[in-house]
């Protein structure tokens, strides 16, 4: 399921919601309908995609208007002008399924690629500009500040076939069964029609699909591979429906054939899913390694080959070390960016400066401040301008200029940001249990003390200097790290010696500020009851002890 993009970007890509309306452009990256729902309610000009997923998209929608979109093709890119600036945009193959791209904005918020749904590959990523590809072990020229990556089998460390050898499996798996006289596919996603045209060409014969039982995948088939399809039952070769009840239906079609003392039909499902669910099964390596060499039959009489259109960890990995982007955020709920090994090391650590552009990416709370309890003011978008409105573009042309009602006004980040639960989740920012850490500066010999302190609800560990003298007072049921140094300066003309204290105040297990109201919501929007805190361990000691004097008693 797409993610919301952070308000500071004047586009989407992939979203159709109340926040992504406020939106001034739209991207849609591919047809698959996880990535167009809600677009009949929230739609509106400009929507940048590829001709190809247009007609899909008007096909599954026919009360869309085909003004609405704006086309955008492979290897193409347009300028866009906007209230903030212009920034551009080009699209690349994401190997995932047809009309399918991955789209690369640049402009004053920085350089991010946003891959979609994607299947990397070593010759798709390398058609991405030469100056974000690192060379020989060394950083790229330019680096991507922002890199939304698919991780879907994020999880996943096994290594997959590439598509190719996958549709040789399937072939392969035909010829070794001659004696099924009826052969069903289920192929029936968007991205599968490969299989269905090499098996069509293989062995000569088109593919049944019923236009009525599969009305969708008949008219996608139309558009992409209309050559290889026939409306003759008696076709050796049917479509089959992957979902829903698979098994049931597979394992009726078995007992049909028995029942009529037919050869037993050959079903094949060409998906990672089954690989992925089975991951944890205990069996040797050579045993591994011919599972994702050739078909494997189920107990259910289901032949299942590696066919993935998502990309495995492993080249996930790989991709991310070739390109060496500055933050990577997941658009996959299944697998964290925290997760990937690349982000950890590289990502995870960076330390976030005020004069840094990628400020304006994240969802910030700013002009708040230092004192206790003091309301945050939330960087949002002002109000519509209502009125009319003239909408024009030049899609023939390489500079599309829109002009949107709706205007952004953004103001820079004030002294203390607030990253949401969305930048903590999404960034991969390491989950230390609401961690607030406060750097004390303490001058010997100085009369003048000023004291600051943090607000504890802020989720994300801001490091703040203030000036005190006692700052462990009043501090109880808390976790204190303190690491005292002394560090030299040069104060008109003079050494000055400076004792620093840092301390780590970590909030009680029992404290209701490890429940912020943004993980509350966070919950909420779940439909997932918010979980009570757990007792301190003071607290379950006290009750323990109270409950021995009564028994004693």
């Amino acid at each position: 399921m797409p993610i919301e993009l952070p308000r500071g970007l004047p586009f989407s890509v992939d979203t159709w919601s109340p926040n992504s309306n406020r939106k001034r452009h739209h991207f849609l990256t591919h047809a698959h309908k996880d990535h167009t729902s809600g677009i009949l309610t929230h739609s509106c000009y400009p929507i940048y995609t590829t001709h190809l997923t247009k007609l899909l998209v008007l096909q599954n929608y026919p009360q869309l208007e085909d003004s609405l979109f704006v086309g955008i093709e492979v290897g193409e890119s347009v300028v866009i002008n906007d209230p903030d600036g212009e920034f551009k945009v080009t699209a690349f193959d994401a190997n995932h399924c047809p009309g399918a791209v991955m789209f690369l904005f640049e402009g004053n918020f920085g350089n991010i690629l946003h891959t979609g749904d994607c299947r990397l590959t070593p010759e798709g990523v390398r058609c991405l500009p030469e100056k974000y590809i690192s060379k020989k072990g060394k950083e790229p020229r330019c680096q991507l500040d922002y890199v939304f990556l698919d991780c879907t089998f994020g999880k996943f460390t096994q290594k997959f076939p590439s598509k190719h050898s996958a549709i040789q499996q399937v072939l392969n798996c035909i010829w070794k069964h001659p004696a099924a006289t009826v052969v069903y596919l289920t192929c029936d996603l968007l991205g599968q029609e490969d299989i269905l045209a090499a098996v069509s060409e293989t062995f000569g014969s088109k593919i049944f699909v019923d236009d009525v039982a599969n009305m969708e995948s008949f008219r996608a088939l139309k558009l992409t591979v209309p050559e290889i399809l026939t409306q003759d039952p008696s076709s050796r070769f049917h479509m089959f429906d992957g979902f829903p009840r698979l098994y049931e239906r597979a394992a009726a079609k078995i007992a049909e054939a028995q029942a009529n003392l037919q050869p037993q039909p050959l079903i094949i499902r060409p998906s990672a899913q089954w690989y992925a669910c089975e991951e944890g099964y205990s069996e040797t390596e050579s045993q591994r390694k011919l599972r994702f060499n050739e078909a494997v039959r189920d107990p259910n009489g289901v032949w299942h080959v590696c066919y993935s259109m998502h990309s495995s960890r492993g080249e996930l990995e790989w991709a991310l070390q070739l390109l060496a982007p500055k933050w990577v955020v997941s658009t996959t709920p299944s697998c964290l960016a925290v997760e990937l090994d690349y982000v950890k090391k590289h990502c995870s650590g960076t330390k976030l400066t005020l004069e840094n552009r990628l400020w304006k990416l994240l969802d910030i709370n700013v002009e708040a401040s230092l004192e206790t309890e003091v309301p945050v003011r939330v960087l949002d978008y002002p109000s519509v301008v209502e009125g009319s409105t003239q909408i024009s573009a030049e899609s023939q042309s390489s500079s599309v200029k829109v002009t949107s009602r709706r205007l952004l006004s953004l103001s820079p980040p004030g002294k203390r940001p607030e990253v949401t639960l969305f930048g903590r989740a999404r960034l991969g920012i390491p989950d230390s249990g609401f961690l607030t850490e406060e750097k004390i500066e303490s001058i010997k010999d100085s009369s003048q003390v000023v004291s600051h302190k943090m607000d504890q609800d802020v989720p994300f560990e801001n490091q703040v200097e203030v000036k005190c003298e006692n700052i462990l007072k009043n501090k109880l049921d808390t976790e204190l790290k303190c690491e005292n140094k002394l560090e030299t300066t040069e104060q008109c003309g003079k050494s000055v010696k400076k004792e620093v204290l840092k301390v780590s105040v970590r909030p009680p297990i029992g404290s209701s500020q490890n429940f912020s109201e943004t993980l509350r919501k966070f919950y909420r929007s779940m439909n997932v009851p918010v979980p009570r805190p757990l007792p301190s361990l003071s607290e379950f000691m006290n009750s323990k002890k109270g409950t021995k004097r009564r028994f004693e008693s």
